[in-house]
């Protein structure tokens, strides 16, 4: 596709070795980078997308998995942003297939948090009907990252957050011994906690989560 290989190529003929080094150290050498910043990386996409539009709009699923098979991580988030907003508004029910696929494919705390908040989560706005579905499938799956993905789908939503679906999320899961299960539940409550501290306080008061989730969902918590 021309949107994809213009992407590849001007990626490439802005490859900085020394960032592209450090930014693979941050994420414990699990992914090759072009060295871009995030900044210029999005100026470099926006340019490209601006002149492929038609392509990109009409093809942004294909695109989005051709995206995620490359190995350069610049490619993955590049198409977690253009899922994000070529489809806000247009998901199709079996878009959930896609938004699986994106959650482990080449997966990291990175890709996961921002695909469980900007897509899963809105996908799921627009499909309340399929929450009970999708994010019961997702808490029991084996693979860790739809694990995290169930408990932070619902980052962002405040006042219209399901509290009893998140703690039986948070009951399923509070011994897990998994880092990034464990920072996830802290995280979710800590949200929501904005919104409604008071339910959120007497919650990790009356239950035995892990002192990480602790941590993270009192974070806030002001003591007189």
């Amino acid at each position: 596709m021309p949107f994809i290989s213009s992407l590849e190529q001007a990626f490439e003929e802005n490859y900085n070795a020394e960032n592209a080094m450090a930014m693979a150290k941050y994420l414990k050498n699990n992914f090759v980078l072009y060295g871009l910043k995030t900044e210029e990386r999005r100026l470099i996409l926006k340019k490209i997308w601006n002149k492929n539009q038609d392509e990109v709009t009409n093809n942004v699923r294909e695109i989005a998995l051709e995206l995620f098979e490359k190995k350069h991580r610049d490619f993955h988030y590049s198409a977690i942003e253009i899922v994000t907003k070529e489809l806000r508004k247009k998901f199709q029910l079996e878009d959930i297939d896609l938004i699986e696929k994106m959650i482990i494919t080449h997966s990291w705390w990175d890709s996961v948090d921002s695909i469980a908040k900007n897509i899963l989560g809105v996908y799921l706005t627009t499909f309340p009907d399929e929450i009970d579905n999708t994010i019961n499938r997702f808490s029991n799956s084996n693979t860790m990252w739809l694990n995290r993905s169930a408990l932070l789908f619902q980052l962002g939503y405040k006042e219209k957050t399901d509290f009893n679906l998140l703690k039986r999320l948070c009951e399923k899961h509070k011994h897990s011994n998994e880092f990034f299960i464990r920072k996830a539940i802290g995280w979710a409550l800590r949200d929501y906690a904005r919104t409604n501290p008071d339910a959120v306080f007497d919650y990790v008061d009356s239950t035995n989560l892990k002192p990480l989730s602790t941590k993270e969902a009192l974070k806030h918590r002001v003591i007189l």
